[in-house]
């Protein structure tokens, strides 16, 4: 299937690893210029050199995204894009007794603040001229994890968002999704079965066990999570707004939590 996303104009945060990385790559495959913003600009750097066969334009921009302003900064930065991927973030994982205060909202300023205020831009620059906002979230948002709880409330805040917005953006030449990527094979889930192995085994080296629990024994790739935000910010899902698709195997729909 042709994507027809050809010569557009995309921005990933969270670009430098993970699910932003496999964005990066899909998208530069389906001729997209490309701007990257993460906080490891080495990572970055490495990412636009392995882009480089692909006959495109790469832009990094090394910033910590954690504050309005940057998002700002960002935004400015980048100028015109079609596609804005909303990528970044870093919830903690932990019971409500492990997570402080302030890691909560550290983590929100990145990944909940920085999504509105990133998608807030993007809007004020595309109203009217048509437009793509894909928001990479989490399936913890419709699956609550009373050990993810941070999470779950953040990711559960931005699918009300999406939903929100993306209803009406139609109407005005925009089209805002979501996706909700359960456990993917990511540097960030790594992190995250450590500390559900730590919560449910007792041992954070066992984590490698509770994938025995999953549909097919096996998280997601990067890359099957980013080849569906690809179909979804294509003409070819024009009619696609204001929904989140679940791409986790089946573990939200059963109601199950690893």
């Amino acid at each position: 299937m042709q994507l027809e996303l050809n010569g557009k104009v995309a921005l990933i945060t969270g670009a430098s690893q993970g699910i932003g990385r496999a964005l990066a790559l899909v998208l530069a495959e389906e001729g997209c210029h490309l701007h990257l913003a993460a906080r490891n600009g080495e990572a970055l750097a490495e990412l636009k050199s392995e882009l480089a066969p692909y006959d495109v334009n790469v832009t990094i921009h090394p910033a910590d995204l954690s504050t309005t302003a940057a998002m700002e900064e960002l935004a400015e930065a980048c100028g015109e894009v079609d596609i804005l991927m909303n990528n970044a973030g870093d919830i903690p994982a932990g019971s409500i007794e492990d997570v402080t205060d302030e890691a909560i909202r550290k983590g929100f300023d990145l990944k909940v603040f920085g999504y509105i205020t990133l998608s807030r831009e993007f809007w004020k620059r595309r109203k009217g001229k048509g437009g793509v906002i894909v928001n990479v979230i989490g399936n913890s948002g419709e699956n609550w994890d009373a050990a993810y709880f941070a999470g779950s409330t953040g990711n559960a805040a931005l699918m009300s968002f999406t939903k929100a917005l993306g209803g009406r953006s139609l109407d005005h030449g925009v089209r805002v999704v979501g996706v909700n990527p359960g456990p993917v094979d990511t540097a960030r889930m790594l992190k995250i079965m450590k500390r559900k192995a730590i919560d449910l085994l007792g041992d954070e080296s066992r984590w490698e066990e509770l994938y025995a629990k999953y549909p097919g024994g096996r998280p997601a790739t990067a890359r099957e999570v980013a080849d569906l935000c690809a179909f979804l910010a294509s003409p070819r899902a024009a009619y696609i707004t204001g929904t989140i698709v679940t791409i986790d195997g089946g573990i939200a729909a059963r109601g199950s939590v690893i």
